[in-house]
């Protein structure tokens, strides 16, 4: 047998092998990429409406998601700890404000949007005038309804007592 006659069954032998391979690398540099595009349309989409279930979940994964960026693992941790403090005031309002744009600046450049989502693009959210008088509404409503729950405990917790004596 030739040396040419080898290579080419050595040739055929690998090449599925290798196909097989490369596709697998590729396929999970897309599943990956995909993960991280998730999460940051989900913190894009929610960034002027406050937190969703989804928005808390996405922030959840970053250490995971984005492991292999250190950058972006930075900005979460300052993120992270401005998000810690217990009833902020306007000032620390705001930090969290710049240090969750920022977040979202460091992951635009990490998934290539480094020209395309610019910092005037993060800061400036769409939201329509009906939807957040439609968000205030209803956080009055449930503030409403807990007052009335409230008053009703101690309502009847004063008749409960009343009735004891």
């Amino acid at each position: 047998m030739r040396t040419i006659d080898i290579i080419n069954i050595i040739a055929i032998i690998v090449s599925p092998v290798v196909a097989v391979v490369v596709g697998q690398i590729l396929q999970d540099r897309r599943k990956k990429r995909s993960d991280k595009m998730e999460i940051f349309k989900t913190l894009m989409i929610s960034r002027g409406l406050g937190w969703s279930t989804e928005s808390v979940k996405a922030l959840n994964i970053i250490e995971v998601v984005f492991s292999d960026d250190q950058s972006v693992l930075n900005q979460w941790k300052i993120y992270y700890d401005r998000l810690c403090v217990e009833n902020p005031n306007e000032m620390e309002l705001s930090k969290i404000k710049t240090e969750g744009d920022k977040l979202l600046d460091v992951m635009a450049k990490s998934l290539g949007y480094k020209e395309k989502v610019t910092w005037e693009t993060i800061q400036k959210p769409y939201i329509p005038k009906g939807l957040s008088d439609n968000i205030i509404q209803q956080q009055q409503y449930q503030s409403a309804q807990l007052d009335i729950m409230n008053a009703a405990s101690i309502y009847f917790q004063q008749m409960k007592n009343e009735s004891q004596k």
